[in-house]
């Protein structure tokens, strides 16, 4: 089962959203996140939000249209996106992906950001990514991982988000490593590439945000 989030960002940021409509996958809305998945014949299965971003006529619309909402007080410690999140992970999904969650606002971007980095995520058996027309955006902890070539998002970055990442090695890629340390800051290991069908990067200590982007 792959849980779908699809939170209110620009929309000329999204994908086309009926490419990762699965047969399995759980549709979620926030707040506005719900129109654009009704504008997009998608019929959520759930949404979640204070809704104070649409109008009148389209919360109508959202009621008659989506059998469980779950609405919340302008007023929260928690953002709307954090509290689908959270009933997300506690369905025990395959997989989570959130769209709608870059573009516009910075400051809800860098807290899309920072909810993937929630301690409670390292312990997922998989990624929460963030995904959008360019990028796809997730997090992972010391391990060894392989990456298949996208062929519309060839270019591959390596972000410390820690204070430092040790021992990262890369293998088949354009820029190979070999047990490097990287501290928080450097850019060493942006834009780099794969050379063919895969490559494999592993760590041991720290960590590590890859952003695959097309150009």
């Amino acid at each position: 089962m792959i849980i779908n989030i699809v939170a209110g960002g620009p929309v000329d940021h999204l994908p086309d959203l009926t490419q990762y409509d699965d047969f399995d996958c759980i549709w979620v809305g926030v707040d506005k996140g719900v129109t654009v998945l009704l504008k997009a014949g998608i019929k959520p299965n759930i949404g979640f939000g204070d809704f104070d971003s649409v109008s009148v006529n389209e919360l109508h619309i959202i009621k008659e249209s989506v059998n469980q909402l779950m609405t919340y007080q302008e007023e929260k410690d928690e953002t709307d996106t954090e509290h689908a999140l959270q009933w997300a992970i506690g369905q025990n999904p395959d997989k989570i992906r959130l769209f709608g969650g870059t573009g516009g606002r910075l400051d809800h971007f860098f807290a899309n950001v920072q909810l993937i980095l929630k301690p409670a995520l390292k312990s997922l058996p998989y990624q929460v990514e963030i995904i959008d027309k360019k990028n796809i955006i997730f997090v992972t902890y010391p391990g060894t991982y392989q990456l298949n070539k996208i062929s519309d998002k060839k270019y591959i970055s390596f972000i410390p988000v820690s204070s430092a990442v040790e021992g990262l090695t890369l293998h088949g890629f354009k820029y190979p490593l070999n047990d490097r340390y990287i501290p928080l800051g450097s850019t060493l290991c942006i834009s780099n590439e794969l050379l063919n069908d895969y490559g494999t990067f592993s760590f041991k200590e720290g960590i590590l945000m890859v952003i695959r982007s097309c150009d």
